[in-house]
């Protein structure tokens, strides 16, 4: 069925950077393109973020720039550098392939405050 667990989240003010992680087990994954999502309170959940078998990586207009996303297929671990917070920022992270085609994880929430 798989299993994803996201991490890293927290409050951080505006500018501020986090590192989220995310951990995939009982999935294929090497050969899956993945993604971040996010869904902030009271809108639909976007894709942000993917990067390919082959590690070619896409990003929403809204993050290009200060998001890098990056796989580690040895550890089955996706991540989300997040630079230059603003407040528009926050939102429940998740991961999940491209298009999603596992069950959602709990996500870890980003809030970016002053």
């Amino acid at each position: 069925q798989g299993q994803l667990v996201e991490s890293g989240g927290g409050l951080v003010q505006p500018g501020g950077s986090l590192r989220l992680s995310c951990a995939a087990s009982k999935v294929i994954f090497s050969f899956k393109t993945w993604g971040w999502y996010r869904q902030a309170l009271g809108k639909e959940r976007e894709v942000v973020a993917t990067i390919s078998r082959g590690g070619s990586a896409t990003y929403v207009d809204s993050v290009k720039g200060r998001f890098t996303i990056s796989r580690d297929d040895a550890m089955r671990t996706v991540y989300l550098q997040m630079n230059n917070l603003n407040v528009e920022d926050t939102a429940v992270y998740y991961c999940n392939t491209f298009p999603d085609s596992y069950r959602w994880g709990q996500g870890t929430q980003v809030t970016v405050s002053s």
